[in-house]
């Protein structure tokens, strides 16, 4: 990474801080992708990957498991600390820090042991498997989960056969998307059963982007070339979200390795 790439990513999460989330999203849709999981242990271990502040973790520490008084065990992984310091002080104002433990750590980089082979009941990431890629994730994360365990992520894809040259070129170059067939096609050959999907609605995107267009809406000048790159770009992405938003959506893939005797993915 660039030292322009890097200060314009610093700015970028700066301009993030405080937004209820930082991608789009709702507790509605993260309750139906739990719902597809089927049933879970009475406390299951739960790895959110790339958590942000921590809108899903702190659902799944109330929600995944059983309805004793154990709940899940969390562990939300982020690489930005003022993301976690935002996620502990919501878990302790509402009563769940004994459940969710925070490990500032590069999802390219997880340190084994905060996350070995086996470890987990459930993974989970909520927009932010595109950090690494949707094959590269389907490739890694397998090996953490434990038998029987589900991995649960996002991605945002075509939602038209041929989308248009103005959509393409914007995404194409930072981010090439492909349809749902084809990610459901390519979770079947990383060796994954595809127990559901969800496309995330609408009113999930203005969750997330209601919130950041009020931020950079007639913001001042910037003194900081990095901010200023990142409001630029943040403006851009709203408009293209406007102009082709019904070109392509997120979706949400709950996804169980195939096992010995499971038959065909």
């Amino acid at each position: 990474m660039t030292d322009n790439t890097h200060t314009t990513f610093e700015a970028f999460l700066t301009l993030h801080h405080g937004l209820p989330r930082q991608a789009p999203g709702s507790d509605a849709s993260t309750r139906r992708l739990l719902s597809l999981c089927g049933p879970l242990p009475e406390r299951p271990r739960v790895l959110d990957l790339g958590c942000g502040p921590g809108r899903s973790a702190l659902l799944l520490a109330a929600e995944a498991g059983g309805t004793g008084p154990g709940g899940a065990e969390v562990t939300a992984v982020d690489l930005h600390a003022p993301f976690l310091d935002e996620l502990r002080t919501a878990a302790a104002a509402r009563g769940l820090a004994d459940r969710v433990r925070t490990v500032e750590a590069d999802m390219n980089a997880l340190p084994a042991r905060e996350a070995g082979d086996g470890s987990f009941d459930l993974v989970w990431a909520e927009g932010s498997a595109y950090i690494v890629g949707f094959d590269t994730a389907l490739a890694r994360w397998k090996r953490l989960l434990a038998p029987g365990g589900t991995l649960v992520l996002t991605e945002c894809e075509w939602t038209t056969a041929e989308p248009s040259a103005g959509a393409r070129a914007f995404w194409d170059p930072q981010y090439p998307l492909r349809s749902m067939a084809g990610n459901v096609a390519a979770a079947r050959a990383a060796g994954y059963r595809v127990l559901g999907v969800h496309r995330l609605p609408d009113s999930d995107w203005a969750e997330y982007y209601g919130p950041l267009a009020e931020r950079v809406r007639d913001r001042p000048g910037e003194d900081s070339p990095a901010m200023a790159r990142a409001v630029a770009a943040t403006r851009e992405e709203l408009d293209v979200r406007a102009r082709h938003g019904h070109e392509y959506g997120y979706t949400g893939y709950v996804l169980r390795p195939v096992e010995a005797g499971d038959g065909d993915a």
